[in-house]
């Protein structure tokens, strides 16, 4: 099979990071169309300059990098340097990216790549809040039928919140432009929390990191050691989520994952449940299933195809 045709949509973010080196790291597997940047972790211009520093990282300067929507569709942008770092990518000291901004507006981009690609040929990754998504399907209805899928993280059901106690971050930034994307038909495939908060690393997998001996190496283990004290305070586990690498090894290695095949509504109006993935798990309500829905993941192998896949680099 031909490698796949992806748009990734992002916000680094550490674990933004080491999906955009895995995607470019699989060129087998993975056909890297352009990444957009919108704000989330951390404001704009960060997003934008550390999606140019990662392809910089990964020795991939001709990659296009675009700045999207610096705030969400009705709200006021929330970030997350208490996790990430005021950057968004603390932990090593990293260099300002030499490779240009594109001129054209991610959205535009996004627009123009789908209706210039034949119709289910490619593949929205969104690992940041869905403004970008939803503004593109907003403008243009049109290409909402022309996606191969959506494979996002997001959202949560058992693990519910992260930044509230019933919502995860990405959705609550900007649960309105959730509610589009999840509403459009597109097939969607969701990795919420329930997922990534089963691929943590540890000792270990982050030793294997930093014994390819490599910069890639290094920086992949210096942002783990940086960002998993969060977690590892907030939860007491033994180690951090990676949670947006997950888009991108279900594209490699779809076998690596389990869920169901669900409806999921978004909250955007109750204060208390606001940016709520409502999963019907249990498929109690008539509502029509609308989103692939995982739950489980082969945490080992995951890490296995990081390490093996990152040491190209």
């Amino acid at each position: 099979m031909p490698p796949r045709k992806i748009i990734i949509d992002t916000d680094p973010g550490q674990d933004d990071a080491v999906a955009i080196l895995l995607a470019l790291a699989s060129p087998e597997d993975i056909d890297l169309l352009g990444i957009t940047a919108v704000a989330g972790n951390v404001p704009l211009a960060l997003t934008q300059k550390n999606a140019r520093i990662v392809c910089e990282l990964a020795g991939r300067p001709d990659v296009k990098v675009f700045a999207g929507c610096d705030a969400p569709m009705k709200r006021k942008l929330i970030t997350a340097e208490h996790v990430h770092g005021k950057t968004g990518l603390d932990g090593p000291v990293m260099e300002d990216p030499t490779m240009p901004l594109q001129e054209q507006h991610g959205v535009d981009f996004i627009i123009e790549t789908l209706r210039a690609e034949a119709p289910g040929t490619v593949t929205l990754c969104p690992i940041g809040p869905l403004t970008n998504i939803a503004t593109a399907f907003e403008r243009a209805p049109d290409i909402m039928d022309r996606v191969q899928e959506i494979v996002l993280m997001g959202g949560a059901y058992f693990e519910v919140g992260n930044i509230t106690p019933s919502a995860e971050f990405n959705i609550y930034v900007d649960p309105e432009a959730a509610k589009i994307v999840f509403s459009s038909g597109a097939p969607l495939t969701v990795m919420p929390l329930d997922v990534t908060h089963k691929a943590l690393t540890t000792k270990p997998r982050i030793d294997a990191f930093r014994s390819m001996h490599s910069r890639v190496g290094d920086m992949v283990a210096e942002w783990t050691d940086f960002f998993e004290r969060f977690d590892m305070e907030k939860y007491g586990s033994e180690g951090a989520p990676l949670h947006d690498p997950c888009t991108i090894a279900y594209l490699i290695e779809p076998q690596l994952f389990q869920g169901r095949h669900i409806n999921v509504e978004i909250e955007t109006q109750s204060d208390l449940t606001l940016g709520m993935t409502v999963a019907d798990w249990w498929r109690v309500t008539d509502r029509p299933a609308n989103a692939m829905f995982m739950k489980d993941i082969d945490a080992s192998g995951f890490y296995a195809l990081l390490a093996a896949r990152l040491a190209r680099l």
